[in-house]
């Protein structure tokens, strides 16, 4: 039956495989569930509240991804623009909650049109292949640059940026630990290496006093917390200009968020047509819109596909049964809550390190003997982890894109649909 519904044969891949990437997936993803808490509680939110519309969001719509699309691909809250929501739309700009609630609402129902309308679809299929190629090299630093900062490998500095972090640091030790784990097991060839790295890792980190473990622990949560902001929404100011601006960047940046993170998770898993476009794209961004749409319901910022399914895609993930698991375990993290929190961003570290090396292969496909190609696959590669961004690569590299070829006169192959991308996104730079 589960082989029928997920063409598991079809795709090479078996349950045990799909769970197991499922498992990894979540792990990867989990630190949303402490992280997302701690940002939105900046904007007034208590942090037992949105802890369960995090979950339950993330729940609904991995779920909805794994049966709607049949792609390997977790949802949560997207990083970014949580703290757009919180710090700039609460903090910044002094609206309340539920004025940031209508934004995220009003976008996902903008998201959804367009969905239906195939208008997102159009603008994924537009992307130039060299692009969609350089998404996936982007992202595979960006993230790997996300775990090194979790561990304190690299950590900020004033004069450099970034530097190597202290080994008098146990958490960047642990780090490196896990990384030499992940490595070796993965060499071997060990099924589900990321995520006994991941356990491994927690666990070694408990007598380094990187996972911190409370006298009082209990695996189990003794209650659980709803959200009281559910269908919290304050549409008395509905047509003012900082709901406009606020819609407005929501919309675009989730959009290619998501086009960038479909791209590359799939480019990874092997899953791009030979026109190197993603199966089920409409059912993806489907997913995508109502979950927004429900998530901002349940009282959370913006939700979208998460890079670090790659993760899952690593492990062997290659259907919608993937994202499922990683739905059943987002719910399952209501009742396990304690447990979960405990693994230390060190402990993933190594898990997002990996991805992003795997990431990396489809740079030996962009065509850089064509620099008309290559500078704006260049462009976007290294915006991508540099702005800490996949929405400004995708667009300065969409935006060098069009600028290059039509200061050397070709302009066969600037779509109709590039073209207003890339005006649109000069706008958006110079505007918001």
């Amino acid at each position: 039956m589960l082989d029928k519904i997920f063409k598991l044969r079809e795709n090479n891949t078996t349950v045990r495989k799909e769970i197991i990437a499922g498992v990894t997936t979540f792990m990867a993803m989990a630190y949303i569930l402490a992280i997302n808490p701690e940002i939105l509680s900046v904007a007034g939110a208590s942090k037992e509240s949105i802890f369960a519309a995090t979950a339950l969001a993330s729940f609904f719509g991995s779920v909805l991804m794994g049966l709607l699309a049949n792609l390997p691909i977790g949802l949560a809250p997207s990083m970014g623009l949580n703290t757009f929501f919180a710090v700039t739309v609460v903090v910044g700009m002094g609206h309340s909650y539920p004025f940031a609630l209508v934004a995220v609402f009003l976008s996902g129902v903008l998201f959804l049109i367009m969905s239906l309308f195939n208008i997102r679809e159009v603008i994924v299929d537009a992307i130039p292949a060299n692009l969609k190629l350089s998404l996936s090299v982007g992202i595979g630093l960006f993230i790997t640059i996300v775990g090194l900062k979790s561990s304190g490998i690299i950590v900020g500095d004033p004069n450099t940026l970034l530097t190597l972090g202290k080994f008098s640091n146990s958490s960047v030790v642990l780090g490196f630990i896990g990384i030499a784990i992940s490595a070796t097991l993965l060499v071997l060839k060990i099924p589900g290496a990321i995520l006994i790295s991941i356990i491994a890792a927690t666990i070694i980190g408990i007598p380094m006093g990187v996972t911190l473990i409370a006298d009082d622990f209990q695996p189990l949560s003794s209650s659980i917390g709803m959200t009281n902001h559910f269908v919290n929404f304050d549409w008395s100011q509905i047509w003012t200009l900082d709901m406009f601006i606020a819609v407005i960047t929501f919309m675009f940046v989730a959009i290619f968020d998501v086009v960038g993170t479909l791209i590359g998770v799939c480019n990874s898993a092997k899953l791009l047509d030979k026109r190197g476009n993603v199966p089920n794209i409409k059912k993806a961004l489907l997913a995508d819109a109502i979950t927004t749409t429900v998530g901002a319901a349940m009282g959370t910022s913006t939700v979208g596909s998460y890079v670090e399914s790659a993760a899952g895609v690593l492990a062997g993930g290659r259907t919608g049964l993937t994202a499922i698991t990683v739905g059943i375990l987002f719910l399952c993290s209501l009742l396990f809550a304690p447990l979960f929190l405990i693994i230390p961003g060190a402990a993933t570290c190594c898990a997002l390190v990996m991805i992003g090396l795997f990431m990396l292969r489809g740079i030996v496909n962009i065509e850089f003997e064509d620099l008309s190609e290559a500078i704006p696959a260049y462009i976007t590669i290294i915006f991508i982890p540099l702005s800490y961004s996949i929405a400004n690569g995708i667009m300065l590299g969409i935006i060098s894109y069009v600028i290059i070829n039509i200061s050397i006169g070709k302009y066969e192959k600037l779509t109709p649909m590039v073209l207003i991308l890339a005006i649109l996104f000069i706008l958006k730079f110079v505007l918001l």
